[in-house]
């Protein structure tokens, strides 16, 4: 039975919980609980949800299996009907009784220092509440691919240096940079993140969120490996042939319309915290992106139609804050509705 959030202790009582998602999983799923039970700190608990799997390598098995062989508390679900990873990793993350949650996806390795590095820097400031990694990036044997996930995400030193200043916010808001199987945060934040909306995915929502509230720290060392195979849900990545990384899925018009309905939730999220802001301003930037990704989505269908609302965005600078700057411009300008921007 999931224990009251005022039951989580913090950070100093040292209780870390994981929060792991499966769904038809069991091709590499021993693999991750393995690493997870060789970790020099071990975790206080498990916290797993499956999500109706129904694949022949018996993901549910594999679970109980390491339940019952596991040196730390294990507790498995299994959801009576299939509800997607955002909102299964929601109820993951509602169970856990720990100060600090650790995300967990089923087809990574964690190295065995992950869990001890990250409560080391939870441990540094309690003005922390969001730390992230690094992670090398494989394929389904785990052998190297040659780039890591900050290169995939365009996580540039310039970029690691502002959020690392104080500036996570505004660097999310134009860049996703944290990867969910590499973060984990505060337990006090889950009001603030729970409930996810139907069309964010988790991570970036916690991150984001968190960004406003307190301050975000990265571990520049890679400390998962991160499993890219045919049956990666989403984050799939690929290096092309000008050695930039990028995202498997393109961004069309829906999916504009998706990130502007996400930014336009954590603005009326975060207007009912508005008194606990790190600063007041940030929220007026987060409404800026809103506008700016309304106007992208909504583009007439011709070149002369689009023009005013494209000039507009450009000097208005809104494109290099938010998007890819002239690149995207252009892609409005003469490629919509379709195509990556």
């Amino acid at each position: 039975m999931r224990q009251e959030t005022d039951g989580r202790l913090g950070v100093n009582g040292q209780r870390v919980s994981v929060a792991m998602c499966t769904y038809n999983g069991g091709a590499f799923l021993r693999e991750q609980l393995d690493s997870i039970a060789s970790q020099t700190r071990l975790p206080d608990e498990t916290v797993v949800f499956d999500d109706r799997s129904s694949d022949a390598d018996a993901t549910v098995e594999i679970l109980k299996d390491f339940a019952a062989k596991a040196p730390f508390p294990v507790r498995v679900t299994v959801n009576t009907q299939n509800i997607g990873s955002t909102k299964n990793f929601e109820q993951a993350i509602r169970a856990c009784t720990g100060g600090i949650i650790v995300l967990s996806d089923q087809d990574d390795v964690w190295l065995p220092d992950k869990l001890a590095r990250i409560e080391a820097v939870f441990s540094s400031s309690p003005r922390i509440g969001v730390v992230f990694t690094d992670g090398e990036v494989v394929d389904d044997a785990l052998r190297p691919l040659g780039y890591r996930l900050w290169q995939a995400f365009g996580f540039t030193r310039k970029m690691q240096r502002r959020l690392s200043t104080g500036e996570a916010t505004e660097v999310l808001l134009k860049y996703n940079v944290v990867t969910g199987a590499t973060m984990a945060f505060r337990s006090e934040y889950v009001p603030l993140v729970v409930p996810f909306p139907e069309s964010c995915v988790h991570d970036w929502w916690i991150a984001l969120l968190v960004s406003f509230i307190a301050d975000l720290a990265m571990i520049p060392e890679p400390l998962i490996k991160y499993r890219q195979h045919s049956a990666n849900q989403i984050g799939g990545i690929k290096l092309d042939w000008s050695g930039k990384v990028g995202r498997a899925r393109g961004v069309g018009e829906d999916v504009l319309r998706e990130v502007a309905d996400g930014y336009r939730a954590a603005y009326d999220r975060l207007c009912s915290r508005a008194s606990s802001l790190k600063r007041e301003e940030l929220l007026s930037r987060l409404a800026e992106k809103v506008r700016h990704f309304e106007a992208r989505s909504g583009l007439p269908d011709t070149v002369f139609g689009r023009l005013p609302v494209t000039i507009k965005e450009l000097v208005s600078l809104r494109y290099h804050r938010y998007s890819l700057g002239t690149k995207s411009f252009f892609k409005d300008l003469f490629l919509h509705p379709a195509g990556p921007r």
